[in-house]
């Protein structure tokens, strides 16, 4: 049930989802691999939307180059663990939900054990090894992993739903060459909060998800297009056929 204190913080939201809607929020659990770039606008508005607890993922320290774009962390923050900065940050800002934070490495060894009874996967990585372990992960599940991934001004976001849309793999079949890639803060912030849209409607059930769908955002151009997407069977991690096709084109 919730609480009087809470139906004043989401009375905004509850016009919309209804008070069941909230509470399915609030019963909810998503994992967020990531407290940098994608994961401070995500891990931030999944706080304020009431999700109930939030368990976040991340190895490394604030450092000056990252302010430009990881909004959880302030420049007093510098030198601190990100786990550490982004707990004080989310429990500052709604005191309502559950924030559990973990200063580790994803690996293979451990990601399942760290996604635990997650209900949800967000991948705020700036990596595809460990993209693709959590997209292993949510297949193994059965839950949803929300991708988003960034380069300087565009992005891309899609819903991947074990079973029903294709995974992770089937879209990028192979990694793209390891580099520090430029990036303005913008950028994370338009997919992150797109990430964060995703996860609401789904534990919501309010909307159509970006399911069997790759959103594009170019930011020089101001503009954003759909890629329809296809299940390869011969995916190594969901697949069961012949093929690699995966991308048919634009919607």
């Amino acid at each position: 049930m919730l609480s009087e204190r809470e139906l004043e913080r989401y009375k905004r939201q509850i016009l919309l989802f209804g008070e069941e809607g909230q509470e399915k929020l609030k019963r909810s659990h998503l994992f967020v691999a990531g407290a940098g770039g994608l994961g401070s606008p995500i891990s931030l508005y999944l706080a304020v939307a009431g999700v109930g607890t939030l368990t976040l993922v991340d190895k490394d320290v604030v450092d000056l180059s990252n302010l430009n774009r990881q909004i959880l962390h302030f420049d007093r923050d510098i030198g601190r663990r990100k786990t550490e900065s982004a707990h004080e940050k989310l429990c500052a800002i709604n005191p309502d939900i559950r924030v559990n934070v973990i200063d580790t490495t994803i690996n293979e060894s451990n990601v399942d054990r760290l996604v635990g009874d997650a209900d949800g996967i967000v991948d705020a990585m700036d990596n595809y090894p460990t993209r693709y372990l959590l997209n292993a992960s949510s297949q193994k599940k059965q839950i949803p992993l929300f991708h988003g991934a960034i380069r300087g001004l565009h992005g891309q976001v899609t819903t991947i739903l074990p079973g029903t849309t294709p995974c992770l793999r089937c879209i990028f079949p192979r990694a793209p060459p390891k580099e520090v890639f430029p990036v303005v803060g913008v950028t994370p912030g338009i997919i992150g909060t797109i990430q964060a849209n995703e996860a609401v409607k789904y534990i919501t059930g309010e909307g159509k998800l970006l399911a069997n769908r790759l959103l594009i955002w170019d930011g020089v151009e101001s503009r954003a297009e759909e890629l329809c997407i296809e299940k390869n069977p011969a995916c190594p991690v969901c697949g069961t056929g012949k093929s690699d096709h995966s991308i048919k084109g634009k919607s």
